[in-house]
């Protein structure tokens, strides 16, 4: 399906900034406010250890984040039916959740040690909100 490239990139950009906040709002509810300061850098860090050569670091950490949301939203915007768009938005993100946290992620430690749980709710998160803005006008 044709989404125009402009609508696409700026849905990208938008679940790419919201997505983390099931993860972020659950590190509040169980640590309180500095818990999840801590919550947020420790997930974009441990996102850098997916960057040769490995190591966790906030530069790292945005730009696999980044890329990473790059291409999911293509994938998206690609494959996102027109009816019912949120609800398959958020289950296919739940899906590239299970792909790249439950299973790639498991093998680098930094991303083993978050969550599973909020790390997929984060997920769904985007691809329901990318479907609530691509077809926006």
């Amino acid at each position: 399906m044709r989404r125009n490239r402009r609508a696409v990139t700026r849905a990208t950009a938008v679940a790419a900034v919201l997505a983390g906040a099931p993860s972020v709002i659950h590190a509040a509810r169980t640590g309180g406010p500095a818990a999840a300061v801590r919550y947020g850098l420790a997930a974009t860090r441990a996102a850098g250890t997916l960057v040769p050569p490995g190591r966790p670091s906030l530069t790292r950490g945005l730009l696999a984040h980044g890329v990473i949301s790059m291409l999911a939203g293509e994938i998206l915007a690609r494959t996102l039916p027109r009816r019912h768009p949120v609800a398959w938005g958020a289950l296919a993100g739940l899906a590239m959740g299970a792909i790249n946290v439950g299973l790639i992620g498991r093998a680098f430690p930094a991303i083993r040690d978050l969550p599973l749980g909020p790390q997929l709710a984060d997920n769904a998160a985007f691809g329901a909100v990318f479907a609530v803005v691509v077809d926006r006008r």
